[in-house]
């Protein structure tokens, strides 16, 4: 089983409580997930605990009865991460749809330019398609040992993904099925994390861990890679402006920074960092995105703020999230210049809607939102697409034009 963390970056290992049903949990939920993981939740309902279990993995009876109750006894529902939501005049829809392949934990969906809907189900090995006016789904399996991490489309509608658990980049042809490997060509590089597909049709991504950052070019299948500038850089989330400059995140440094496709030189713009203690667990930037002006809008997951950062000056501005210091914005995204991003350490999952003119929140509860979303993009018609990674869940956020 596999549960949204109430404390993304707290790793200290937490013991069960004793009772009825301690040795079922520790043996059932430890085959897909750390323990702790059920400690550092928001705490459940019996209906929520049922609801969430439901989407990880298929329990009979009496094993399943036995565990919800001893998890709703000793994880109760609270409101310790409950969101502060602002409301607003602004309406939005959001649909969301259960994925078919338990546990897979469904994860950065992108839509492509004829309406489908793809995802990554990482834990399940497997990329999925659906569409969204028939609710259809079909799952493309992968090598088992692949669990990718993120995925994006090219121009030709082809879907690139990241290889996380063994060293890979990927391909594949939805008219085909057909799936062709790429092996990174460095043994260090272990962990590809989130591509993007560049406008010259080049294949950039990061690699997380092992602190490295690649380029594809899918025509020769030639893959060069590069260290980032600085040590435990930690590149997350990774983005192309309309100069065709490459953006990256460092997830474990307060910066972000550029490099020239050219000649492959970084420039590091620095983040604020108050003191030691402002960024708990060494999270810093996750997400990145880029508006008309070609700013760059950032989440700053350990401090709870968004920031702009205008590339001409280096100037940086930055708000904080409505929920606070401990929110843990993620995901982020820009659709005509509003900004969209999520606060993933609440309890349900918020929604946040920026907008820099006014300098006004709006916010919202993702409905299946004891998950969390950790990528978010723009649909071809200007909506966003989200997903759920805890509840199996991809959804669709229509925003009125």
């Amino acid at each position: 089983m596999l549960f949204g963390s109430s404390s993304i970056g707290l790793t200290q290992a937490q013991e069960l409580p004793d009772g009825p049903g301690k040795e079922l949990v520790s043996a059932t939920c430890v085959a897909c997930h750390e323990i702790e993981l059920i400690p550092l939740s928001a705490g459940y309902t019996h209906a929520q605990w049922r609801y969430l279990i439901s989407k990880m993995i298929d329990l009979p009876e009496p094993l399943s009865g036995d565990i919800l109750q001893y998890l709703a006894a000793n994880f109760p529902h609270s409101n310790r991460l409950q969101p502060t939501l602002i409301d607003g005049d602004f309406e939005i829809s959001i649909q969301e749809w259960h994925v078919p392949t338990l546990g897979q934990r469904s994860r950065d969906p992108v839509m492509t330019a004829d309406g489908m809907i793809w995802w990554t189900g990482m834990f399940g090995s497997l990329i999925g398609r659906l569409n969204p006016q028939t609710g259809e789904m079909t799952e493309f399996k992968l090598d088992p040992t692949a669990r990718p991490h993120s995925i994006i489309n090219d121009k030709a509608g082809n879907i690139w993904y990241t290889g996380n658990s063994n060293g890979t980049m990927g391909r594949l042809n939805p008219e085909t099925g057909e799936i062709t490997v790429y092996p990174l060509p460095d043994p260090e590089a272990k962990d590809p994390h989130t591509p993007i597909v560049a406008e010259n049709g080049d294949v950039w991504f990061t690699i997380q861990n092992s602190n490295m950052l690649g380029r594809l070019v899918p025509g020769t299948g030639d893959i060069r890679l590069t260290k980032m500038p600085r040590e435990r850089a930690r590149p997350y989330g990774i983005k192309e402006d309309s100069k065709g400059t490459i953006w990256i995140a460092y997830r474990g440094s307060n910066a972000v920074a550029s490099l020239d496709p050219a000649t492959w030189e970084f420039t590091e713009y620095e983040t604020p960092n108050p003191d030691p203690e402002s960024h708990p667990g060494g999270y810093y930037i996750r997400r990145l995105a880029i508006d008309s002006q070609d700013n760059i809008w950032y989440a700053d997951s350990g401090r709870g703020f968004i920031g702009r950062l205008d590339p001409n000056s280096g100037e940086i501005k930055e708000w904080p999230s409505p929920s606070g210091a401990k929110s843990h914005p993620y995901a982020i995204e820009v659709i005509d210049d509003i900004i969209w991003y999520n606060e993933s350490d609440q309890r349900p999952d918020a929604l946040v809607r920026f907008d820099p003119q006014t300098e006004e929140f709006q916010s919202w509860a993702i409905p299946s939102g004891v998950g969390i979303i950790r990528n978010m993009t723009k649909s071809p018609d200007g909506n966003l697409v989200i997903h759920q990674s805890s509840t199996n869940t991809v959804g669709l956020v229509t925003i009125p034009k």
